[in-house]
């Protein structure tokens, strides 16, 4: 084929593969316009969501004058009753479970691990139970992890703590070595999971049914339960998912669970929860009062924080999941209180805050979430590999300026890594930052790349004059065993 009927040919075919990528390829949710339960705080709600891409269902409880109003947005089978992951908000119930002990009898804050948890040594057996609860105790913010493990299963929406049970964690903390940073706030999911196996020791009872029997019980909180190590969703429960709306598995890792990995609640129970601490009858009430300095305008509790702006004083905590985002917020010199929980990862926060007629800080990303958007960007890049290996060199003016003359083998190599980076890319990526159109133009790219190819594949030659087969045939299979490989690790359940 000429020179010009083949280009025509790529550029229809590319016309057309980006018109079906943009059709097929990835989409993030977006809050629908479904609502139930009280229709003025429904919008309210939905007035607090200035974007509302990334959310697909929102349950919310509103307590303001001792009375409690429920709304649902995005999915009309939400009630007050639709359990929701609630992530770090169990932090809070722990730094209360802390608190309520203490009242009672059972231990004092300043008790030392080393008389909490028999059998710790160390410089960790220093660490006291309140600066556990603070997040002061100078421990990493995560339990010890692979971290190609970590990042493998946060990839592929799974549970990041899976399979770590209360005796991995007493094991790793008798481990601990330095303790980095302590007496200053350093957030960690690591130090919480500790507090809690700590109470669970002393009051040789497992966390799970502590928190439940101290706290949870004598707040009418039946639906806040715990689903641990694999066991299924409570009945009805709300269907998690990544800001990008794949699916994602619940987290069920038991040696976590004081630190909010398995915790379900409702905003009905989460409603009664704020109710109790407006009115300062909550067990462990105790635990909501400030006492150390954390970031700037920010204070810290047992597990609440306080944030001070404008001359107010807003007690929370959030939560987040692979699949689910949570607030709980309370202000109590106006006798008002929030909950939002949301069944996707994207935060709540903002809108909680708005609720509560509070502006929200600006945005601000992690590090593992400024990853995955330039992983997204990689993939991209990668995925129209087979265009830019396919035109050959790019010539300007008699100079070279791009590329080289491929060969087959070559073209086949960079058709399966086109194929396995934007097959990962379309369910993994980033499409809350990256535009998902930029999906479909990588599409569109390669199969502009697979026509050029096929029209000048009988002139290739296999190898490259100076190559040799061998080191093609290597690299060819090197390629096809790390696509299958990505692809399976990424995608695979």
């Amino acid at each position: 084929m000429s020179a010009r009927p083949q280009i025509v040919a790529a550029v229809v075919v590319a016309v057309l593969a980006v018109a079906a990528a943009l059709v097929a390829g990835p989409r993030p949710p977006s809050l629908g316009p479904e609502r139930s339960g009280d229709a003025a705080l429904a919008q309210r709600v939905r007035d607090a969501v200035e974007d509302p891409d990334g959310y697909r269902g929102l349950s919310v409880a509103y307590v303001e004058s001792g009375a409690v109003r429920y709304a649902g947005l995005g999915d009309d089978r939400i009630t007050p009753d639709t359990a929701f992951e609630i992530g770090s908000v169990t932090k809070a119930l722990t730094g209360m479970l802390l608190a309520d002990l203490e009242t009672g009898g059972v231990l004092r804050a300043q008790d030392t691990l080393g008389a909490l948890l028999p059998g710790t040594a160390g410089p960790a057996a220093s660490i006291t139970a309140e600066e556990l609860a603070s997040h002061r105790a100078g421990l990493p913010r995560l339990p010890p992890l692979n971290p190609v493990s970590l990042f493998l299963r946060q990839a592929r929406a799974a549970d990041p703590y899976a399979g770590i049970g209360p005796d991995d964690v007493a094991r790793e903390i008798g481990e601990t070595g330095e303790l980095d940073g302590r007496g200053e706030v350093h957030y960690s999911n690591y130090g919480a999971s500790v507090l809690g196996l700590a109470l669970a020791t002393r009051a040789g009872t497992p966390y799970p049914r502590l928190l439940t029997d101290r706290i949870l019980t004598p707040l009418g909180m039946g639906d806040t339960v715990f689903t641990l190590d694999g066991a299924a969703p409570p009945p009805g429960a709300a269907e998690g998912a990544t800001p990008s709306g794949r699916p994602a598995a619940p987290w069920t890792a038991s040696g976590t669970a004081p630190a909010g990995v398995g915790a379900w609640s409702t905003a009905a129970d989460l409603g009664r929860l704020l109710t109790a601490l407006l009115a300062g009858t909550a067990p462990g009430q105790a635990a909501t009062a400030d006492r150390f300095d954390a970031d700037p305008g920010q204070r810290i509790g047992y597990g609440w924080f306080t944030r001070t702006a404008d001359d107010r004083r807003i007690v929370w905590h959030n939560g987040g999941t692979g699949g689910f985002s949570a607030f709980v917020a309370f202000e109590p010199a106006t006798g008002r209180g929030v909950a939002v929980l949301g069944d996707t990862a994207r935060s709540v926060d903002p809108i909680g805050l708005r609720l509560l007629g509070a502006d929200p800080p600006a945005d601000s990303r992690s590090l593992p979430e400024w990853a995955v958007t330039v992983v997204t960007g990689f993939l991209l890049l990668a995925g129209a590999s087979l265009f830019t290996t396919a035109i050959g060199p790019v010539r300007i003016r008699g100079r070279r300026v791009w590329g080289s003359a491929p060969d087959r083998l070559q073209i086949v190599e960079a058709a399966l890594i086109s194929a396995g980076c934007l097959t990962v890319a379309r369910v993994t990526g980033d499409w809350l930052v990256v535009q998902p159109w930029l999906w479909a133009v990588a599409c569109g790219l390669s199969a502009a790349g697979a026509v050029h190819a096929v029209t000048s594949w009988r002139g290739l030659p296999l190898v490259t004059a100076g190559g040799t087969a061998a080191s093609r045939w290597t690299s060819l299979t090197v390629s096809a065993a790390m696509a299958v490989a990505l692809t399976g690790l990424f995608l695979l359940p």
